[in-house]
């Protein structure tokens, strides 16, 4: 039978303390028999009981909370690797070059660092890009993989991605701070994008890191409605929207840190 952690710790504290108790009270018992120096070796033992035990109880509970973060982080790593095979299917469907989504999560973590983000931010971040066009799935193929220019109405339809990617991450308790990207990555610094009109800083840090990276995959790369374009007019683009399209500081920041950004987009073991 396996013992729950509380109840292991709990059992641990009890006995080590008995076998103190009793054998600390034989051995005053023994060796001491005036009153007034049992008394005071007594309270010495009170005090060196409570700091010994204390000692302890950090030590079980220290061990105890470092297997449940192991356990809660093996949980994590296994939705990350269902998540992943979920993107993949996503990405064929849709037709996405190969290594689409691993390529602008792994961008979007190296800007985001270069950004000043760090642990919990970086996650949402991850799983954020990893996740940025999961509301395509209520979409049909017919929009999604149309060669050719969307009408308006295709265009209404489409544009409701966002918001449907959103709500389906707040369903999950640990993709609420993920759904930041998918549901404001098409915001422009300008504030003519969708589906909010944000403007400037309104517009969360995280989904204007992967919008810069976005648009860098989106022309870099063929789609089935465009071919790549080349590297300097991608670069160039980037430089023109910046302030209309792109938040201009992170577009500066990403120019100046772009071998490496490319790098690591393109390499998986960096």
């Amino acid at each position: 039978m396996t013992l729950s952690p509380q109840l292991r710790t709990a059992g641990i504290y009890v006995l080590v303390s008995a076998a103190w108790i009793w054998f600390s009270g034989t051995l005053l018992g023994m060796f001491v028999h005036d009153p007034h120096r049992i008394v005071q070796y007594q309270i010495f033992k009170g005090w060196f009981f409570v700091l010994s035990t204390g000692l302890l109880l950090y030590w079980l509970i220290g061990r105890t909370v470092h297997r449940l973060a192991e356990a809660n982080q093996r949980l994590l790593d296994s939705h990350e690797q269902a998540l992943r095979v979920l993107v993949e299917a996503m990405d064929a469907r849709h037709k996405e070059t190969s290594d689409h989504s691993e390529r602008v999560v792994r961008m979007a973590l190296g800007l985001a660092r270069l950004a000043g983000l760090e642990g919990d931010a970086l996650r949402d971040i991850k799983f954020g890009a990893l996740l940025h066009d999961i509301g395509k799935l209520a979409l049909p193929d017919a929009i999604l993989i149309k060669p050719g220019k969307l009408d308006d109405d295709e265009i209404r339809l489409m544009r409701t991605h966002p918001r449907i990617g959103h709500d389906m991450l707040q369903r999950i308790d640990f993709l609420h701070g993920a759904s930041t990207i998918p549901y404001s990555h098409h915001e422009r610094w300008d504030g003519t994008g969708y589906p909010q009109g944000l403007t400037g800083d309104e517009i969360p840090l995280a989904a204007r890191i992967f919008s810069v990276v976005d648009v860098w995959d989106a022309l870099s790369f063929p789609r089935v409605y465009k071919p790549a374009w080349p590297e300097a007019d991608v670069l160039n683009y980037l430089r023109e929207a910046a302030g209309g399209q792109l938040d201009p500081k992170l577009v500066r920041l990403f120019m100046d840190n772009y071998p490496a950004l490319k790098t690591l987009a393109l390499n998986p073991s960096h």
